[in-house]
Parts: structure tokens; C-alpha cells; sequence
């Protein structure tokens, strides 16, 4: 009997450590993720590119569009930085751990060396860029003209109905936000992150982390993009991110987490 039974409890400790070191490592993974987007997030483009559309259009369009390009970057990323764990996790920890301390401490120079108006200046760019947009819209329309007279006008509510998120402006909140975030410190942070940490505690934490700062910026429009201290926001990222690149100092590489 005690031959028989004492392979089953060494078993089950065993599955139960690996059982918590996963969680732990899903719920590091989503705190880093989440805290990290927040901070290169607010104050961003893409977060006055947001918040600047749903002051002229339809809220729950534009929302949707930018959602849909950050959710699709988020994956793109994860993916990418995923990728990389093909390489002994010693190497691939330590590189992303000097990645955040550079990104730390550019952060930090940036937020010390910039001026107090340095989010209306964002804000004012991005404005001009889909002033712009809607100009090319709008010649695109009186070149398509008005439409097929003979069909009637009872085609196109049903239309306008059925392309309600498939509509220009959700186009143009999709294509603004995809290409700004393309290259962006959120996105390289997310590779990075992704590359030492669980996968889908990153991708989840970064979905909901970009959720929380396109939600604001739509809800709140102008007030809060106005309200922003820009230099604030990055002098404290700066600091996650250096604490970030310290916590390896007292995590190991094999921990898991």
C-alpha cells in the first residue's frame, strides 16, 4: 500500500505549484501590461485621436473603430514578442529589462525637457491631420456624387443602418489609431512585455489598459484631452518603466514570472 500510494502525492503537489505559478504569472503579466499601456496611453495620439472624433461624430463608432485597431495591435504585438521566446529566456529577460530602463529613462528626459503646453500642441496636430481627412472625405463623396437617383430613397435607410460600423468615420477612427499606434512605445512595450511574460495576461491586460484610456478619452473628448498634463504623465511612466527594469534585479529569469 505504501509503495502503491506514494507516487500520487509528490504528483499532485507538483500540479498545484504549477497550477499557482501560472496564476501568478497571468496576474504579473496583466498588472504589468495594463500599467504599462495606461502610462504611454493617456496623453498619447491615438487617445486625442479618439477623443477629438467623438466630439464630431457618432461616439460608439468611433469608439469601436479604435478599439478594433488597438485590440488588432495588442495581438499583432503579443504575437511578435511571443515569437521571440524561441530564444533561451535568460537572454530574451535580460534584453527586455534593458529595453525598459532605455525607455525609463528616455521617458524621464522627454517629460523633464518638455513645456507645459506640450498636450495642446498634440491636441492642435492631430486636429489639422483629421481636418484633413474630412476635406478627402468629403471630395471623395462629391465625386462619388449622391447616389443612384432611380433606386429611391427607401434603399438607404435600411443601408445606413446595416453600414452603421462599417461607415466612414469608422474607417477613419480604424485607419488613424492603426497607423499612429504602428511603432509607438505602447506597441514595442507590448512586444517587449510579451517576450518575458505570459502571453495572455499581456494580451489582456494591454486589451483592457487600451479599453480604459479610448473609453475615457470618448467619454470625457476635449475637456479631459485639455485637462492632461502630458509632462506629468510621462515623467511617471518613466518611473514605471525604470521600475519595471529594477524588478529583474529581484526576480529571477527562471521564476516564471
Amino acid at each position: 500500500l505504501q509503495k502503491g500510494s506514494s507516487p500520487v502525492a509528490p504528483v499532485h503537489v507538483v500540479n498545484e505549484e504549477s497550477s499557482d505559478k501560472t496564476n501568478l504569472g497571468f496576474i504579473h503579466a496583466f498588472v504589468a501590461a495594463i500599467s504599462v499601456i495606461i502610462v504611454s496611453e493617456l496623453g498619447d495620439k491615438t487617445f486625442f485621436i479618439a477623443a477629438i472624433m467623438a466630439m464630431r461624430y457618432n461616439r460608439l463608432t468611433v469608439l469601436a473603430g479604435a478599439m478594433l485597431a488597438l485590440g488588432l495591435m495588442t495581438c499583432l504585438s503579443v504575437l511578435f514578442g511571443y515569437a521571440t521566446t524561441v530564444i533561451p529566456r535568460v537572454y530574451t529577460y535580460y534584453v527586455s529589462t534593458a529595453l525598459f530602463a532605455i525607455f525609463g529613462i528616455r521617458m524621464l528626459r522627454e517629460g523633464l525637457k518638455m513645456s507645459p503646453d506640450e498636450g495642446q500642441e498634440e491636441l492642435e496636430e492631430v486636429q489639422a491631420e483629421i481636418k484633413k481627412k474630412d476635406e478627402e472625405l468629403q471630395r471623395t463623396k462629391l465625386l462619388n456624387g449622391p447616389g443612384d437617383v432611380e433606386s429611391g430613397p427607401g434603399t438607404t435607410i435600411p443601408q445606413k443602418k446595416w453600414l452603421h460600423f462599417i461607415s466612414p468615420i469608422f474607417v477613419q477612427a480604424f485607419t488613424l489609431t492603426f497607423l499612429a499606434e504602428w511603432g509607438d512605445r505602447s506597441q514595442l512595450t507590448t512586444i517587449v512585455l510579451a517576450a518575458r511574460e505570459d502571453p495572455y495576461g499581456v494580451a489582456v491586460g494591454g486589451t483592457v489598459g487600451h479599453c480604459l484610456c479610448t473609453g475615457l478619452a470618448v467619454i470625457g473628448g476635449r475637456m479631459i484631452a485639455q485637462k492632461i498634463s502630458v509632462r506629468t504623465v510621462t515623467i511617471i511612466g518613466g518611473v514605471v518603466f525604470l521600475a519595471f527594469a529594477f524588478s529583474a534585479l529581484f526576480i529571477s529569469p527562471d521564476s516564471g514570472f
